[in-house]
This record gives structure tokens, C-alpha cells and sequence, in this order.
């Protein structure tokens, strides 16, 4: 096996340094990057759940979302770039802003998508991703996105097919920082890299461990 291949085995930190690294291309620093914006009637979430390039895979791909943009969220702007926020001490979690039309997904469905897809059970860790900028977190926008994010979170306490506790954070939407170019839509830009670090860090496994046939993208209702 390539030693890339090995290497990316790693970790979402791992296989990130390695793209860099390897990458001639000069990354802007944050303030040249423009977050989504949402057309009429459309509206935005934010969630954090692990490393961002797996989750943008998965909203990707949801019918009503139309825009999906792997950033920083919960820390300063100073601090909004990988490299800062893979010490795991900027309080920025690695997330996603999606941009959806309500008319065709709603918020409560989007969360449901979310649970099926990240490991609720584990503090500061999503699979094989270790670090404060790696926990699982829900970014509220208004009053309504915190109701329903408290009610989502207090029904799978109920339903879950797991006995650990839901350990995911509901916490006030701040600043959303878009993360690199390099990072955006990773899975597409770069398949091969993508699927040994999927592979290699345990997330399918994991997912099928908890939500068993609900897992995964089998939790994604409806597809474009």
C-alpha cells in the first residue's frame, strides 16, 4: 500500500495535513472566503459532527438542501483556519452550514438525517477523530431551531437503540468561518483519499453499531 494511503488511515487531521502539504496552491485566510448566503424563502443550519468532510457527504446529497459549506463555528475569528483548529483549544468545532428550503426538507427532518450520520454517545470525539474541535454540536439560529433542537435531542433519549446517553451539544449559533477551499466538498475533489480515511477511521462500523439499518446514508429519507 502507498505510504499516502497509509498515512491517511490516520485521522481527518492526518489525511488534511497530508493534502496540504502536498497542495502548491496558497490558502487565503478566512476573510477572503464568503459563507452561503441564503436565497428567498431559503434557511440555514449549522451542526458540527465530526470531521466536516463527512458530513458535507452526507447533506450533500439530501433533497431541499441546496448548499453545503464545511467551516468553523464557536471560536474568534483570529483563530478560523485548520491549522489553528486542529489543536483542539480555539473552541471552534469542525461544522457544517447547510442551506435548505424549508418547503421541501424541514429543520426536524434535517436533524434526524444528522443523528443517523455521528456518534451522539461520545464527548470531544467523533469515530476515530479525537479533540474539542471534533465533538458533536448543534448551532441554533433562532428560538424555534432551539425548541426543535431540544425536542429532537429529548425524543432519541427515547427512541435510541443504544444505552449510552446523548452527550450532543445545543448551543447559540455564532459566527460561521468557512474553512479552506482544499476542504470543500473533499469526498468529491479527492474519492480515493476520502474513502481510506472513511474506511480506515471506523465511521460505517460505528454507524452500524448504533443506529443499525438506520445508519448512515440508509437515514438519508430522500435523495436528489
Amino acid at each position: 500500500m502507498p505510504n499516502f494511503m497509509r498515512f491517511s488511515f490516520a485521522s481527518c487531521l492526518m489525511a488534511a495535513v497530508f493534502m496540504h502539504a502536498a497542495s502548491a496552491v496558497e490558502i487565503p485566510d478566512f476573510a477572503a472566503r464568503s459563507p452561503s448566503v441564503p436565497a428567498g424563502g431559503e434557511q440555514t443550519a449549522v451542526l458540527a459532527g465530526g470531521c466536516f468532510w463527512g458530513v458535507d457527504a452526507v447533506f450533500k446529497h439530501v433533497k431541499g438542501v441546496s448548499r453545503v459549506v464545511s467551516g468553523y463555528s464557536g471560536g474568534e475569528p483570529a483563530t478560523a483556519n485548520y491549522e489553528a483548529v486542529s489543536t483542539g483549544r480555539t473552541g471552534h468545532a469542525e461544522s457544517v452550514q447547510i442551506v435548505y428550503d424549508p418547503s421541501k426538507i424541514t429543520y426536524g427532518k434535517l436533524l434526524d438525517v444528522y443523528w443517523h450520520n455521528i456518534d451522539p454517545t461520545t464527548k470531544d470525539r467523533q469515530f476515530c477523530d479525537g479533540g474539542h474541535q471534533y465533538r458533536s454540536a448543534i448551532f441554533y439560529h433562532t428560538e424555534e431551531q432551539h425548541r426543535e433542537a431540544l425536542q429532537s435531542k429529548e425524543a432519541l433519549e427515547k427512541s435510541k437503540p443504544f444505552k449510552e446517553p446523548v452527550v450532543t451539544e445545543i448551543v447559540p449559533a455564532g459566527e460561521f468561518y468557512p474553512a479552506e477551499e482544499y476542504h470543500q466538498h473533499y469526498y468529491k475533489k479527492n474519492p480515493i483519499r476520502y474513502w481510506y480515511y472513511r474506511n480506515g477511521c471506523g465511521r460505517d462500523q460505528r454507524l452500524k453499531e448504533l443506529w443499525g439499518n438506520a445508519a448512515g446514508e440508509a437515514g438519508v429519507p430522500s435523495r436528489k
